[in-house]
């Protein structure tokens, strides 16, 4: 490849001791100063101890010293004179002969001690056989170090895995584990091909029908480059950055990884770097989940040793470097270059490959979009090591750090709202099937932080698995319904066409339709149609907004009924400006009385403020969280969100599911699209979500029941529903109409709307009961028309009324009392009497304007005793209660009302501290928008 530095031989040179470059005592290899190749037995002479040339890596010969010292010695003596001793050899022969005479003791010791010299110089001058004995010594110490080094890197591995011993697993345990990984791996990197790195396999989805929604996929044809064509320096930067010893160790990095956990443990878990090689890294995207378990990290060490085995540097490099992702969908350096650039890769600067290189370690962190300031600092540092290493020199350094950085704008494909939709299911339910642990409460701060930051992380990793993972994902989206829905927010909101800077409807809507019969998204729309090639945000699920007074019966009212409270309980409706007072007693504060019902109907914000301080701010929280809401931060355990005003608020997707599980008799599943999903081999991988009883089956039904007195006059009263269909629902508005919400359901579907600007603003007119309760009403009718008349499930006596039970004890309540009427519901006719006798009394001690309202929750409840003498009787009781107004007391009934709980037997207050801010999660829209908001309904 041009512009390749000299001294790196291709794979077809061969390497000798005439071309091989001979290095100066104490210089580095070449090999780790240029990024040298791998290195093959057939080609190269090799660095791998199990090798047989006999010439160095310098290009000396390796012919022991000891051969050197014998060959040195034989030079200098001849064969003739060898047995003979040293002072006899230099004497002339007349010296010779007369020496032969006897000798002395001394003189023998002397001479067998020369001679001893000489068998051992002998012994050192035969160079050819001990030469050959040598090469086999040789060859049997590098056959024992190549049983040695599959020996240590498999206990290593062990040792690797051992660490599970210390999460609890039993230490006997762990070879049995490593044998199972080994197993599961064998034959994952044999089978596979280079063209198995190269495919990317496309997504599709479909809606209800079958029919094609979208087509997921990277560029992959046109972006693929062969080693040769990958720059120089995006090589040598990986390098760099990511795995120094690249180019020699065997797919782990065994000194990195001993550094990695040393420091982990010297900083008390502080620091918390990887150690993964590129070949690890490659065999985690290509053949792993994401999965963070030792088990995934011990199969991940396995396959990249087999990685390596297979394929040679050049090919694992090419892979890596066409694999990785570079946020933003983009896959590979040569997408990047034109994503981000606008030019093919050979044409990126060295400061531009830098910043690209940044960006695969952590796509999120380093995103150029979100967070440009990040992928600039890395860049730098990634100049700075390739300077070290010898890559690049001073001045190329320098001159890349004074490079300004240009990402042009970013061109997202124009995509439907329910195909935006579809896309955000599928990634949540990959993060789930890999192990992601969603959380929905948080302790405090940096906790909500530091799980949002790894949300961001994985869902970004998942969001590519999903474009290459080549599934096939079918969904609950009908096109019918999605329709009647963008039609219905298209309709109501067209009077206004005011645009924003940015060319889209300054005015916007979302709405979300769940089919409460399956618990999944049929419809969703995220905004407004506009013919625009500007990606357009969709609202239904990434724009959290402060949900008003819609919030009350999910989180006051339906936890109160849960907690002794019931729709007649007597409430009082306290001023907020009061409460709000620094050590305000809210239940001892003055207002005006009235029942739950009548608070729900016509949304008095006294009375949510005063029940949520009641059962208090936690137990109300802990309903949104078990029903997934993802925005909730600790700031929000605060009196304000009784209101809805919270940090950031709620999307319609999450209000849908929580209104859809009030008309499921309180069960809950997580709202979601997905009806099947197929990986790329065709096996079903999605488990439907389980179903959660958030509220008691009563709970719900009464919260229902009070919300069809909504619709039928309370605050959403003006928009007119008349249906044989039942509809039960509550409107919501925030400050200065910058928010209007309706959420409402029938027993077949749920629909929650929202309409707004997204930069909050004041809009007149806009409250809960208009534009928001038009598109529901209009959607709605749509929806039911032609479908059987249909009511909520009636609910059962309330929670806190009584049993009945201590009417005629002792009594079984399948006895029968006359035809058809039992002990049983002869006490459930009293139990209904008494309270109905309570709202009574209350009425006769109430000025007139209140009567009107005890009468009627006092008549409801009578309706609904069976038995014909006690309701005759209750009914008597009443009508002569409310027209003589004197407040004389009106005959008892057949039996003394049960005394009921006091209010002053509440729980004690609790006020959180005050709110804050927080940042928000991926792909989401957060207006944080503080919750000391006032909230007109």
């Amino acid at each position: 490849m041009e512009g390749r530095q000299e001294g790196i031989l291709d794979d077809t040179q061969e390497l000798t001791t005439e071309n091989m470059p001979e290095n100066q005592p104490g210089d580095q290899p070449e090999a780790e100063l240029m990024g040298q190749p791998e290195k093959t037995p057939e080609n190269t002479a090799s660095n791998e101890p199990e090798q047989e040339s006999e010439v160095s890596a310098d290009g000396r010969d390796e012919t022991p010293a000891e051969n050197h010292e014998a060959s040195s010695l034989v030079s200098h003596t001849g064969t003739n004179m060898q047995n003979e001793p040293e002072d006899v050899r230099n004497q002339e022969p007349d010296e010779q002969l007369h020496q032969r005479k006897p000798r002395s003791r001394k003189s023998q010791k002397q001479e067998k001690k020369q001679q001893r010299k000489v068998k051992k110089a002998e012994k050192q001058k035969k160079p050819d056989n001990s030469k050959g004995l040598w090469k086999y010594i040789k060859i049997i110490f590098r056959s024992m170090f190549k049983v040695l080094k599959v020996t240590f890197m498999t206990l290593f591995i062990i040792c690797v895995i051992a660490l599970v011993a210390v999460l609890g697993i039993g230490a006997y345990k762990v070879y049995p584990m490593y044998l199972e990984y080994k197993t599961q791996v064998e034959g994952i990197v044999e089978a596979s091909t280079p063209d198995t790195f190269r495919l990317q396999e496309a997504s599709f989805i479909y809606d209800a029908n079958g029919e094609v929604l979208a087509k997921l996929t990277g560029d992959e044809d046109s972006s693929y480059l062969t080693y040769d064509e990958i720059p120089e320096y995006a090589v040598n930067a990986f390098i760099a950055i990511e795995d120094r010893t690249f180019w020699d160790n065997s797919g782990i990095d065994i000194k990195g990884i001993f550094r990695v956990a040393i420091n982990y443990f010297k900083t008390e878990g502080e620091e918390k770097h990887g150690a993964s090689t590129i070949t690890q890294q490659l065999a985690r995207n290509r053949f792993l989940t994401r999965e963070v378990s030792i088990e995934r990290k011990a199969k991940e060490m396995l396959i990249a040793m087999d990685l390596t085995k297979k394929y040679t540097k050049k090919q694992i490099m090419e892979f890596y470097i066409n694999d990785i992702s570079f946020a933003n969908t983009y896959y590979g350096l040569q997408a990047a270059a034109r994503g981000y650039f606008g030019v093919d890769a050979n044409d990126l600067s060295l400061s531009q490959i830098a910043y690209l290189c940044a960006i695969p370690n952590s796509p999120s962190y380093y995103n150029p979009y979100k967070h440009p300031e990040n992928a600039i600092k890395r860049r730098d540092k990634i100049l700075g090591d390739m300077k070290d290493m010898g890559f690049i020199t001073e001045k190329e350094y320098s001159q890349a750090l004074e490079e300004t950085i240009n990402v042009q704008r970013m061109k997202t494909p124009m995509r439907n709202y329910e195909t935006t939709y579809a896309i955000d299911c599928a990634i949540r339910y990959l993060m789930r099937m890999d192990g992601f642990d969603f959380k929905y409460g948080f302790q405090d701060k940096s906790e909500y932080l530091e799980y949002k930051d790894r949300y961001e992380e994985v869902y970004n990793q998942e969001r590519d698995n999903l474009y290459t993972g080549g599934y096939t994902i079918y969904t609950s989206l009908e096109p019918d319904k999605q329709r009647i829905l963008q039609e219905s927010v298209d309709s109501v909101l067209t009077f206004d066409e005011a645009v924003a800077e940015n060319g889209i409807f300054a005015l916007q809507g979302a709405a979300t339709v769940i089919d409460n019969s399956t618990n999944r998204v049929v419809a969703i729309v995220g905004g407004r149609s506009q013919d625009t090639d500007t990606y357009t945000l969709n609202r239904a699920f990434q724009s959290f907004r402060q949900p008003g007074s819609t919030i009350k019966p999910l989180i006051v009212y339906a936890p109160a009924l849960e907690n002794g409270y019931k729709s007649t309980t007597m409430v009082k409706n306290i001023k907020v400006q009061d409460a709000k007072q620094k050590d305000a007693v809210v239940k001892d504060l003055p207002g005006d009385m009235m029942t739950l019902r009548t608070a729900v109907e016509k949304s008095r914000n006294g009375v949510a403020w005063y029940v949520y301080d009641d059962i208090t701010p936690e137990l109300g929280m802990s309903y949104l969280t078990q029903m997934r809401f993802d925005n909730i931060v600790p700031d929000d355990y605060y009196p304000a969100s009784a209101l809805g005003g919270f940090t950031y608020g709620a999307t319609t997707e999450e209000m849908a599911g929580a209104y859809s599980a009030l008309a499921d008799s309180g069960r809950y599943k997580e709202p979601t699209c997905i009806v099947k999903m197929l990986d790329n081999e065709g096996n079903n991988v999605f488990e439907e979500y389980p179903v959660i009883q958030v509220y008691q089956e009563n709970t719900a039904n009464v919260m229902t029941d009070i919300l069809k007195g909504v619709i039928s006059r309370g605050t959403a009263a003006s928009m007119g529903w008349r249906s044989s269909i039942e509809a039960a629902g509550k409107t919501g508005t925030t400050n200065s109409s910058k928010d209007g919400w309706f959420c409402g359901m029938t027993p077949y579907y749920t629909i929650s709307v929202w309409v707004g600007y997204d930069q909050p603003k004041m809009l007149s007119n806009l409250y809960g009961a208009t534009y928001p309760a038009s598109i529901w009403k209009k959607t709605m009718e749509q929806l039911v028309e032609g479908l059987e008349p249909a009511s909520f499930t009636e609910p059962g006596p309330e929670t806190g009324i009584g049993d009945g039970s201590q009417y005629l004890p002792g009594r079984d309540d399948d006895e029968l009392l006359s035809d058809g009427y039992t002990v049983g519901d002869f006490r459930k006719d009293h139990a209904l009497a008494d309270a109905a006798q309570e709202l009574i009394d209350q009425m006769r001690k109430s000025g007139s304007g209140a009567k009107k309202q005890f009468k009627a929750e006092a008549q409801a409840l009578i309706n609904q005793i069976t038995g014909d003498t006690l309701r005759n009787r209750m009914t008597g009781i009443l009508n002569s209660s409310g027209s003589n107004g004197t407040g004389a007391q009106a005959p008892p009934p057949v039996l003394p009302p049960a005394e009921l709980p006091s209010q002053e037997e509440a729980p004690p207050e609790t006020v959180p501290s005050g709110p804050g801010s927080d940042t928000g999660s991926p792909g989401k829209q957060n207006v944080p928008q503080g919750p000391a908001a006032e909230i007109i309904e």
